[in-house]
């Protein structure tokens, strides 16, 4: 275990003996790309202090460098590969297809490529969903379009010896699944009963999660696209409330336990006047509660905009005790609670308003990745690929400190990545908004 109590070291199938049919250069700067080794690393922590003396590193505490080696574990011409998009839609999932089909096929020559339907449910021995045949044909034109091609959906993911006698049965070589937490836990298991088997089927995970908070992922894709079209339903919030008497408007975005894209629309519109996220508790009523920094901001400036993220004042609520498909737990829509306490408030305290609730969830979720998302997949979906024909497994690709690396999935499923109160983003959001630092009753 490194001294970060972390390992990073890189699950392999077996030793890659098999020359790659891409042709790239052998060496560094002569004007060609060059293979990328398995000696080549990044640091995962760049963080340092003057005076600090050099650190002797194991190759477990720093992150491999992702990209196309000159030998792979794989045969082209024997592969099957399964693709899988898990949990909810969101941007650049077919952006990611695209990607993986086009790499697989025209830089390897592989030509067995299935898409599996609806998650790891499509999986399962009782599932009617057929494998859908991938070829640069079918995805040429997917990224255009929102959601996916062949679905997603939750559930099942706990079924892993199901799930593995069918990869046994389809004569698959390498499973890529794409999806959030749940998924790649999922993922990582698949990967465990595998190897129980004696089987040698490689497992690739690249990470969706819209909310931006899964660990060592520096930016989860669709992130991007939702932050741009929350900021569009910002702008419209701002203006049905600023044309209004006592004008309110309040936008729920997604964000279960992590407020990034809350913070990061906060930002980009300096309208929003109060951003409420999952990691800042606040209190509703008293002297510092919410309402009573709500009424001040109404009497003084006669609008308001109040943008909170799904997961932000659960505490207020009763406890749904109720979990979805994914083993998730089910919140209260707190957008419409806080929605009602508001115009219950403001009647209460014989102040006139108009109150204006706007829910864009499923509209951002479902819609085609702007273009750095879709760059952004294009590059992920690539990078898998390598990683899966050179033989990796149980590991994902992700972005960190500006390169592609690859993680084991273990490890970056191991803690949640939320926003840090005390850390220069909140910061900025604070001083962008104008709000309380607490709205918090000691």
């Amino acid at each position: 275990m490194s001294r970060n109590n972390f390992d990073f070291s890189i699950p392999v199938l077996g030793d890659a003996k098999i020359s790659s049919p891409i042709k790239m250069s052998k060496v560094k700067g002569d004007s060609f790309a060059a293979y990328v080794n398995d000696n080549e690393y990044v640091l995962f922590d760049i963080n340092t202090h003057m005076g600090e003396s050099g650190i002797e590193l194991h190759s477990s505490e720093v992150l491999q460098v992702a990209g196309p080696r000159e030998m792979i574990y794989f045969n082209p011409a024997h592969v099957h590969v399964a693709i899988t998009t898990c949990g909810g839609l969101c941007p650049g999932l077919n952006n990611v297809i695209r990607a993986l089909v086009r790499c697989f096929w025209y830089s390897y020559g592989v030509r067995r490529i299935s898409g599996i339907q609806f998650g790891y449910r499509g999986l399962m021995p009782e599932s009617s969903y057929a494998p859908v045949p991938l070829d640069p044909d079918v995805v040429d034109d997917i990224q255009m379009k929102g959601g996916s091609i062949f679905g997603a959906a939750r559930g099942s993911g706990d079924r892993v010896s199901d799930i593995v006698d069918s990869l046994e049965r389809m004569n698959v070589n390498i499973l890529i699944a794409v999806g959030g937490d749940g998924t790649l836990r999922g993922a990582d298991e698949i990967g465990d009963e595998i190897k129980k088997r004696g089987l040698k089927i490689g497992v690739i995970g690249i990470p969706k999660t819209i909310d931006n908070d899964l660990s060592f992922i520096q930016r989860s894709f669709g992130f991007d696209t939702a932050v741009s079209m929350a900021v569009q339903v910002v702008r419209g919030a701002h203006a049905e409330a600023h044309d209004s008497i006592n004008g309110i408007g309040l936008v729920k975005v997604m964000g279960r336990e992590s407020g990034y894209i809350a913070a990061h629309t906060a930002l980009a519109m300096s309208d929003v006047n109060f951003c409420l996220i999952p990691e800042d508790p606040f209190d509703l009523h008293g002297k510092n509660g919410l309402l009573t920094h709500l009424k001040k901001r109404i009497l003084s400036r006669n609008h308001a905009v109040i943008l909170i993220a799904e997961g932000a004042g659960q505490h207020l609520v009763d406890e749904l005790d109720e979990k979805d498909a994914s083993g998730n737990k089910r919140f209260v829509d707190i957008g419409v609670f806080l929605r009602d306490t508001i115009i219950k408030y403001f009647k209460e305290e014989n102040v006139e308003t108009n109150m204006k609730y706007i829910d864009p969830s499923y509209i951002i979720r479902s819609a085609p990745a702007n273009p750095n998302d879709s760059i952004y997949c294009s590059r992920l979906g690539a990078h898998a690929v390598h990683a899966a024909m050179g033989g990796k497994t149980q590991t994902l690709i992700s972005l960190v400190n500006n390169k592609f690396v690859h993680i084991p999935i273990r490890v970056a499923v191991s803690a949640r990545n939320m926003v840090n109160t005390e850390g220069s983003l909140w910061r900025d959001v604070l001083e962008n908004t104008r709000q309380p630092v607490l709205m918090r009753n000691q």
